[in-house]
């Protein structure tokens, strides 16, 4: 699909160069001069469209003043044919150019052309990439944390789907390991203190406090009865994890499923144990000479692997030494595999078996320690676990309610689960406030996001969707229908209204190119939301019922695909694009 923010600037980019070769040929410049630069939208764009800084950069190697470099330049410049109706020396030596009405009319045709792919770009080329998020222990409820790196996970899936990559959502169940033993000795507890008292039977420390668990408990007793109460702790574990987690990670998928996040796949932990695919994976790391044995227990390198990778980016020794660089348990003495040898192998898994290019994570901000640790695993295995694995480490949330914030810990069980929130305010809230930098921690308000009016970041867009619905199927039952594009005389968008948006409408292709870049889905929700205020301000100052009737048919076909790029855009980030409110 088009791009027509960058066609414009390789435009640009062709005129410079043809203008440089007539200006040498002419002996304004020297012979055989080249120039490079880059071609940039201005914040004022009373300074022009685009502006180039290729004299500046070419003063130099030039030898001659950029004003005069540039004046050279536009005196050969032959803008005919060009989306470009002027371009004009400014300051020390830009070069500022301003589009003709043309351009605004072929970014208009793009969008009826393309209808819901407007936006979609081939950056990605199919490469096959792999977003793993929210992954939590299915020990219990999904909370806030989950809420925020859903949508961002999901999000970001979208946007690299948009840009052109093969993509699949995963979620990685943590159902083995010591998080899973903690889960069974809770419901035991509360399981056998349904029949013996709670004083009688004392609760671990360390187990989950939620009532959730007890809930669990009392279905367990409901089916089995006190059968299990004679049972040793190993069947009684064994069993009541199956339970539980037969429970619980349904219980997951539907509360995600309400949140609008579907997975391709939902791979388990404990299938890499059971298929031998974690031993092999440490094997392997044994053999490549990256493991040692010390008391009982099978120890990864780290240390030796990061210090070298340093060493390639050109960290020196005292840098390096200052790090304190520990190595990490792989199998402990008791013969148990550790967490961070699954996650080996899973992500072993991830490249070798499944052939992904690229797997991205969402972790939270606390994972920050395992980056690095993870990467070189990977780059020991020979993996290329540097530039192949990708972590997005995202800031916690903090939830507001009354001016005052709500503590959550799913161990204590005083938390704002996901269902919770969501019996609370509208997915499509929930979805758009979460969808913020990863990098920044979210204070989400509660009241705000429950508010019906344009305070509310949401409802303000959506608004502008169903205010164009409205205003279309209004004029249809007066006859007036959305044009093609061949029937409307587009040259009549000439106001600056009109300009402001269509320049907005043309930026749907790059923002989603620079999102997929970044790994910042935010970038959609500001975009669309200056989309909105751009449509809103549009429709205040040019009026259409009413107007002459060939103005009324360009402004109308401009309304729509405003309406396309709104719904385009809020799919993006899975938030709906209601017809009315």
């Amino acid at each position: 699909m088009p791009n027509l923010i960058q066609e414009a600037k390789q435009q640009i980019e062709a005129l410079l160069h043809s203008a440089c070769e007539k200006a040498a040929a002419a002996g304004a410049l020297p012979s055989g001069a080249v120039l490079s630069g880059t071609v940039e939208i201005p914040k004022d764009t009373a300074n022009g469209d685009f502006a180039a800084n290729h004299a500046m950069t070419g003063a130099k190697a030039l030898h001659m003043a950029p004003r005069k470099i540039a004046e050279a330049l536009i005196a050969q410049m032959d803008l005919e044919g060009s989306w470009f109706s002027s371009v004009e020396a400014a300051g020390p030596g830009f070069m500022n150019f301003r589009l003709n009405s043309s351009w605004y009319g072929d970014v208009l045709k793009a969008v009826a052309a393309s209808g819901r792919d407007y936006g979609r770009i081939d950056e990605g080329k199919g490469r096959k990439v792999m977003v793993e998020f929210v992954s939590a222990n299915p020990t219990g409820p999904m909370h806030m944390g989950n809420a925020r790196g859903g949508v961002l996970g999901d999000a970001l899936a979208s946007v690299l789907e948009m840009a052109g990559y093969t993509v699949s959502r995963e979620f990685y169940v943590n159902d083995t390991g010591n998080q899973i033993e903690k889960f069974a000795s809770s419901i035991d507890a509360r399981y056998r203190q349904l029949f013996l008292g709670e004083e009688a039977v004392p609760f671990p420390e360390d187990g989950y406090h939620g009532e959730d668990i007890r809930e669990l408990a009392e279905a367990f007793r409901a089916e089995h009865g006190d059968a299990y109460l004679e049972k040793s702790v190993e069947e009684r574990h064994k069993t009541m994890a199956a339970f539980g987690l037969s429970r619980n990670i349904p219980k997951m998928k539907s509360d995600l499923l309400r949140y609008g996040i579907r997975y391709d796949t939902w791979f388990f932990e404990s299938s890499l144990h059971e298929s031998g695919y974690v031993g092999e994976t440490i094997q392997k790391l044994t053999d490549l000479g990256f493991t040692y044995e010390k008391e009982g227990a099978l120890w990864l390198r780290t240390a030796d692997i990061l210090a070298d990778n340093l060493r390639m980016a050109g960290k020196s020794e005292a840098d390096i030494e200052k790090l304190d660089l520990k190595d990490d348990v792989l199998r402990r003495a008791n013969g148990f595999y550790t967490y961070f040898a699954a996650d080996i192998a899973y992500h072993r898994n991830k490249f070798e078996a499944r052939g992904f290019d690229k797997a991205i994570n969402i972790w939270g901000a606390d994972h920050h320690g395992h980056v690095a640790r993870l990467k070189g695993a990977m780059d020991a295995l020979g993996l290329d676990g540097e530039h192949r694995l990708d972590i997005v480490l995202m800031q916690l949330v903090k939830l507001l309610e009354n001016g005052v914030e709500v503590r959550m810990s799913k161990r204590t069980g005083k938390m704002i689960s996901l269902s919770n929130l969501l019996e609370e305010i509208p997915v499509d809230a929930a979805r758009y406030f979460f969808n913020s930098r990863p990098e920044s921690a979210v204070e989400f308000d509660l009241e705000l996001a429950k508010r019906q009016d344009s305070e509310n970041p949401v409802y303000y867009v959506q608004y502008a969707h169903a205010r164009i619905c409205t205003m279309i199927a209004n004029l249809a039952a007066e006859g007036y229908v959305v044009p093609a594009s061949s029937d409307a005389d587009l040259s009549l968008l000439s106001d600056p209204a009109e300009k402001e948006l269509i320049r907005q409408i043309a930026c749907l292709p790059e923002e989603i190119r620079l999102s997929a870049r970044d790994y910042d889905p935010s970038r959609i929700n500001k975009y669309v939301t200056e989309l909105a205020a751009r449509f809103h301000k549009f429709y205040t100052v040019c009026r259409i019922k009413g107007a002459e009737e060939d103005v009324l048919c360009a402004r109308l076909f401009l309304a729509d695909c405003v309406r396309t790029v709104l719904e385009n855009s809020l799919a993006v980030i899975g938030v709906a694009a209601p017809e009315k409110m």
